[in-house]
């Protein structure tokens, strides 16, 4: 079938890239889905820092690549062997799929999927291969998904399905920006009662960690940015204290918790800083191959803290969403906060500007 989509030609071209345009969006082939594998009509797709990372070449990937992977959308289509799902169900789309079987699948999320993440990496679906081509020639998935698109074929085990009650660009955000922010605590960090949190880089992966942190409701909760308006918003959503990162270490407030979602070796630096004795500090952001941070073994041994890497939040979709989903149904959890802009497709290239620019949290492609 023919689609349209955003196909990106070329790694690290630069800024600014509403004027230098490294996607490009056109028509695009699409297979039908394959066994094990559903075709996706994309209703709605957030704009996220993986995907900036890709057109920055801060993350290597194959190129052509039609980028995306934060989504919702609703099934068009099933493969042989499908059944877990059923024509119009709304599903949400997950950027690491799980093979189920794997040591990293053994760990309950703690680690990623081998397979899921070799595949990542090559610009296939799990199933190995491709669905996608452009006049002919191949075009590479990004992260399983590829929803800068109107339709994707991914492996079944890439999306998790949510009732039609959950708007499309909340079930979107839910895919990326809350079970990697939201995971962080939910699964990888979970405050005990009392204790305090600290959220360092309030972009849409950070944002969601703090709302998760207020939804836990165990102490307080504390919003660290340079952007004053998401300081401003972080006050309004209930964070306790907001601070600008020169004024982190003058306060000298520091917490149990501390989750850095800034993607910045600096960043990790003052979360680690910011740690409390006995706390723990979660980094889900990525910085660049080569960033390097400094640490004491010696503050790390004398005030017996630890540090955890959280990929996708710890996340095991399946299990995760269908949680942070209730919460939002609840009242808990407004993932509605999260979304600062709606966008068309052919917007693409302004939208990773205004993300690189930190002034926006969500940006949602509606398709």
């Amino acid at each position: 079938m023919r689609i349209t989509g955003a196909v990106l030609e070329e790694l690290g071209r630069p800024g600014p890239w509403a004027r230098s345009r490294p996607l490009s969006v056109g028509e695009l082939e699409l297979e039908a889905p394959g066994p094990g594998e559903v075709l996706v009509q994309i209703a709605a797709a957030g704009v996220c820092h993986s995907d900036l990372s890709v057109v920055n070449g801060n993350r290597a990937r194959p190129v052509p690549m039609l980028l995306g992977h934060e989504a919702s959308g609703r099934v068009a289509a099933l493969g042989s062997g499908v059944t877990d799902f059923a024509v119009g169900q709304q599903v949400v789309m997950t950027f690491l799929p799980r093979c189920g079987s794997c040591a990293g699948c053994a760990t309950g999320g703690r680690m990623p999927c081998g397979p899921g993440s070799a595949s990542n990496a090559a610009g296939e679906l799990l199933g190995g291969g491709r669905r996608l081509a452009r006049e002919g020639s191949p075009v590479h998935h990004h992260l399983g998904v590829s929803a800068f698109a109107t339709h994707a074929v991914v492996d079944s085990r890439s999306v998790v399905a949510v009732d039609d009650d959950v708007p499309p660009d909340v079930a979107a955000v839910l895919g990326c920006a809350v079970l990697t922010g939201g995971g962080a605590l939910l699964n990888a960090a979970p405050p005990q009662p009392g204790q305090s949190v600290m959220v360092v880089g309030l972009g849409g992966v950070g944002m969601a960690a703090l709302l998760t942190a207020i939804a836990l409701g165990s102490g307080d909760v504390v919003a660290v940015d340079g952007v004053g308006a998401k300081r401003d918003q972080a006050a309004e959503l209930g964070a306790t204290t907001v601070l600008d990162p020169a004024g982190l270490a003058p306060s000298g407030v520091r917490c149990d918790v501390v989750v850095e979602a800034a993607g910045n070796a600096r960043a990790f630096e003052a979360a680690l800083a910011a740690t409390a004795p006995g706390g723990r500090t979660v980094t889900v952001g990525l910085p660049p191959p080569d960033a390097l941070a400094r640490v004491s073994p010696l503050l790390l041994v004398a005030e017996a803290r630890t540090v955890i890497g959280s990929y996708l939040g710890s996340a095991v979709p399946s299990r995760d969403i269908p949680v942070f989903a209730q919460w939002w149904r609840e009242g808990r959890l407004p993932v509605e906060a999260l979304v600062s802009s709606r966008i068309a497709l052919d917007d693409i290239n302004r939208a990773m500007d205004e993300l690189a620019a930190g002034t926006a949290l969500r940006q949602i492609i509606e398709l």
